[in-house]
């Protein structure tokens, strides 16, 4: 008779052969435990409307994860930039796509981009949010796209308030009323008016998503960015605003505000001086669209009772605004 344990390999009350036996069916019995743990805990690929979320009723520490397969995504300003790099890593996920900006051509390309990368459909429509009959228009002809798809779930599950930009760098004193108005009217009218006519078709109690795109120039102020600084920081409001409107909804509500990334945007402030706008970005690692856009993802894809209320993202190279590190050549 052996009484030696799995691990007593230094007594000499076993027979070598006898010790290895022990130890197997040790082994077996744990990973058994570990198998039933699993089978008891987990339930994949849920038929409600959350579609295949993984279930954890017990909380013992599973990571649960909403899937965005089949799912409805609409991404505003989705031509170049953060939305078009959010259609692709969308795409990729598996999501049915809506896109919409004002450059149709580009739109094209990037929903092409978007179903090569995976996505379940992809579809676009000119866009400007700075004109409610557009907006209109736009969500009209979402709606149809969705209620005209044969799915288990008929309904917008993510939206991406993207579309934004600056216009111009200039003090108060110099500043032009064309570039205030279209910077109000994109960064805070236009989140409101498409985030109006995008409500009726978020479910409640589905983990769906409105996510809009800040910056730190909503926190954090710096000369010849009166306009642009007021109206992200005015988004921050409205995303803070709509967690309170929504609430009990089940609807998230958030908000990425990125620092310096390398996009389209510079060239636009700029008004397309290619030279001023690279300078930006000079000696230094700024973020990419890709960067942000897997951000977006992981905000949608948490489990439904997680809200992701702010994430405030930086290079490692920005401290602060106008603190950034140059490494030269």
């Amino acid at each position: 008779m052996c009484n030696a344990g799995p691990f007593s390999f230094g007594k000499k009350t076993c027979r070598s052969s006898e010790k290895y036996i022990i130890f197997a069916f040790w082994i077996c019995g744990v990973l058994a435990q570990l198998v039933e743990r699993l089978v008891r805990n987990e339930k994949v690929r849920s038929s409600s409307l959350l579609g295949s979320t993984i279930q954890n009723p017990s909380t013992a520490g599973f990571i649960l994860k909403f899937s965005l397969n089949n799912k409805w995504v609409l991404i505003t300003g989705a031509s170049s930039g953060f939305g078009a790099a959010a259609a692709r890593a969308f795409g990729g996920e598996g999501a049915k796509l809506l896109l919409g900006a004002r450059r149709v051509g580009r739109l094209k390309k990037v929903a092409a981009e978007a179903k090569k990368s995976g996505a379940a459909e992809a579809h676009f429509h000119e866009l400007d949010v700075s004109k409610t009959a557009s907006v209109e228009t736009f969500m009209a002809w979402a709606k149809k796209k969705i209620g005209n798809r044969k799915s288990a779930v008929g309904n917008l599950h993510v939206l991406i308030n993207n579309a934004g930009g600056a216009h111009g760098l200039d003090s108060v004193a110099d500043g032009k009323d064309a570039d205030w108005e279209t910077t109000f009217q994109t960064n805070v009218l236009g989140i409101l008016r498409v985030t109006r006519a995008a409500l009726p078709l978020l479910p409640h109690d589905a983990g769906a998503s409105i996510i809009n795109i800040g910056s730190v120039a909503g926190r954090s102020a710096y000369a010849g960015a009166s306009a642009y600084c007021a109206a992200k920081a005015g988004e921050l409001a409205i995303t803070r605003v709509l967690r309170h409107e929504l609430f009990g909804t089940g609807i998230r509500v958030g908000t990425v505000d990125p620092g310096l990334a390398e996009t389209e945007f510079s060239n636009v402030r700029f008004k397309g001086d290619k030279k001023k706008a690279s300078e930006v970005y000079a000696d230094m690692n700024p973020l990419t669209a890709e960067d942000i856009a897997e951000i977006l993802v992981w905000v949608a894809s948490r489990p439904p009772h997680v809200n992701i209320d702010e994430i405030l993202v930086k290079p490692v190279d920005q401290a602060e605004t106008g603190k950034v590190y140059r490494r030269g050549k």
